[in-house]
């Protein structure tokens, strides 16, 4: 892959990395992966008030990252791309080595 542009990641930041810059996002993308749900549903499994949910839901459709479907009077969220949680897996990972190499330093 070449090097990305600075408009390129400066879209990339706007877009993808603020999206993600609440860890409420994050556990709202990996509720959505294992199984579409309302936000009362998805509220109610997280533990958060449903306008918290609500509220980075519209953040998270906004950057197309979880696009809804109306089933009849109630709305059921979907994740709009499995990769963001694949990448956010990696990106744990990322965080777990690093912190092993940081303590391995300490010691």
């Amino acid at each position: 892959m070449e090097m990305p542009t600075i408009r390129e990641l400066n879209l990339l930041h706007a877009n993808i990395c603020q999206a993600l810059g609440d860890p409420k996002r994050i556990l709202i993308l990996y509720a959505l992966h294992e199984q579409p749900l309302h936000v009362t549903a998805l509220a109610k499994s997280l533990g958060f008030p449903q306008p918290t949910v609500s509220r980075h839901l519209r953040i998270l459709r906004q950057r197309a990252l979880v696009r809804k479907e109306r089933n009849g009077p109630a709305v059921v969220y979907h994740l709009a791309d499995t990769r963001v949680v694949e990448i956010l897996d990696s990106m744990r990972l990322v965080l777990r080595d690093a912190m092993s190499r940081q303590t391995s330093v300490l010691v």
